[in-house]
């Protein structure tokens, strides 16, 4: 089935963006000893920023790293352009695997499972958006990737090295991910769990009516727990505290600064009209909850009649199935609000940011919380699949199988 969403992904769009190869460009230069470029980029690359004589990208090292397995191949021949289309592939296929694989451990029909996976692999904004295959919609796909890995290796099969790595991989991508940290750390201190997803140790869920009283205990046992095992605790940060450190090496060597990344130095960023309080401010969130949750589709008078916002368009518009995150009720409640707690931490995050994302499909800052989403949905879904839940499914399946195509196959919403 990964394999099966893989190709999919790789033959969804006939002209990926890999010319938008920010990150390709600056891996390749890494191969050469230089962390920029030496002389002025191509026009449509405007997001390299001016310094001291050379010119640098603004994204962060984690996503440069991540491209270095590409530049090796076109050092010694083997391409030449940044393989946009199968590195989309290969993040798609690696998604849903994991997917899956989390999956499996629930007590659930393969038909709920699939029908999940494939929900968020092609019910969601995230399929327009990866296979755009600008450096952009790549490092939100490795992030993903990372972010899945992580909660796999920590919560369902604990190998802290792993589930460190794959972090590293995540918030190395997309920065904001390293706010999740503390909630990774506090599910990786829980004692271990055998029979049964979030079950104590003899598969013993805890008693339906223990709410908060239960949560508060599990808080503070997953804390205790933390502190014990500093071994695993200190074998899951190993690898991302060395990217965090290369990573402040990297900003300092561009930019003068360990903690500054560029984004603000992009000619004419500034003068944007969505940044006028700066590029983060409070300021923005009534704005950007609207975006993300509420603005409609658009009518126009020829064909196509209806068409999302090249802009931003709400998530809930055309990926209504996620709405089933609501429901009540989970097999491990201390799992689910750690999960809802990382989600609520990184939107209010993204909303302070003054662009919803600029040329998408709906808001694909988001696509980094829907590893998180699917862990609900897997922690409060029924056995069965309601006709409703079914409607909600095919009508996302439909919005965005549309919008792949306009995006990527016609004219009417291209940049």
């Amino acid at each position: 089935m990964a394999l099966a969403v893989g190709v999919v992904y790789y033959f969804s769009n006939p002209r990926p963006q890999y010319y938008y190869d920010y990150t390709f460009r600056v891996a390749g230069q890494m191969l050469n000893g230089a962390l920029g470029l030496s002389t002025k980029p191509p026009g449509h690359l405007n997001e390299f920023v001016p310094f001291a004589g050379a010119w640098y990208s603004v994204f962060p090292l984690g996503s440069v790293l991540t491209m270095v397995p590409a530049a090796v191949l076109k050092y010694i021949g083997m391409i030449g352009n940044m393989p946009a289309a199968l590195i989309v592939a290969l993040i798609a296929a690696g998604i849903c695997w994991l997917l899956l694989t989390i999956g499996s451990h629930y007590d659930l029909p393969n038909k709920r499972v699939l029908l999940t996976s494939l929900g968020i692999m092609f019910g969601t904004w995230m399929w327009t958006n990866l296979t755009f295959g600008g450096a952009w919609q790549l490092a939100l796909g490795f992030a993903m990737l990372g972010e899945l890995g992580a909660i796999y290796f920590t919560v369902y099969d604990r190998r802290p090295l792993l589930a460190g790595a794959f972090f590293a991989l995540g918030f190395g991508n997309r920065t904001e991910v390293l706010l999740t940290a503390p909630i990774l750390l506090l599910l990786m201190g829980r004692r271990e769990l055998r029979e049964g997803v979030g079950a104590p140790v003899g598969g013993v869920q805890p008693p339906a009516t223990a709410g908060g009283t239960y949560l508060k205990g599990e808080l503070l046992d997953a804390i205790r727990q933390a502190v014990q095992n500093w071994r695993r605790i200190g074998t899951f940060i190993a690898l991302p505290f060395v990217l965090g450190v290369a990573t402040l090496w990297y900003n300092y060597a561009r930019f003068g600064s360990p903690f500054y990344f560029g984004y603000s130095w992009i000619p004419g960023v500034l003068d944007e009209p969505w940044y006028k309080h700066g590029i983060f401010s409070v300021r923005y969130i009534p704005r950007q909850a609207w975006e993300m949750l509420w603005r409609p589709w658009e009518f126009r008078n020829a064909f196509p009649y209806v068409v999302p916002n090249p802009f931003s368009a709400s998530i809930l518009w055309s990926s209504p199935f996620i709405l089933f995150a609501l429901r009540f009720g989970a097999r491990d409640k201390f799992l689910k609000y750690s999960a809802w707690a990382a989600i609520a931490l990184m939107t209010v995050l993204l909303w302070t940011h003054g662009n919803s994302g600029g040329w998408q499909f709906g808001y694909r800052y988001w696509m980094v919380c829907l590893p998180w989403l699917f862990v609900i949905m897997m922690e409060n879904a029924p056995r069965s699949v309601s006709p409703i839940e079914w409607a909600a499914y095919l009508l996302s399946f439909a919005a965005n199988a549309y919008a792949t195509w306009l995006f990527n196959w016609t004219n009417d919403l291209r940049p």
